[in-house]
């Protein structure tokens, strides 16, 4: 099963932090994750020079996941310049458009 996650939530870093990286590094989540969307505060999350980042980046980089933070809240909080790299800003047409191809079977909104 190939899932998206949106984070929305101000409970995301807890869940994300002491639950999905965990489980995606151990090779043990059960589904596979095609990409990963951010809003608001979340953002974040893909900021360089993190470890949050850094965990989100390496991920990326060993299982091409798509990482996306929202256009507007990355610009909003002066971060759109600062993410790390491969990790994209964008809107729902960009995350549609990229998510695509990926056969995704359900997304999951925390």
């Amino acid at each position: 099963m190939k899932v998206a996650y949106v984070f929305s939530s101000t409970n995301s870093q807890k869940i994300l932090n002491n639950m999905i990286l965990p489980q995606l590094e151990k090779d043990t989540h059960g589904a596979e994750v095609a990409g990963m969307f951010f809003f608001m505060d979340n953002t974040f999350f893909l900021l360089d020079g993190t470890e949050m980042g850094d965990r989100l980046q390496q991920l990326q980089e060993k299982t091409g996941m798509l990482l996306m933070a929202c256009d507007q809240c990355a610009i909003e909080r002066g971060i759109e310049n600062s993410l790390i790299p491969g990790a994209r800003i964008g809107c729902f047409p960009q995350l549609y458009s990229a998510l695509g191809g990926a056969g995704v079977d359900q997304v999951i909104t925390l």
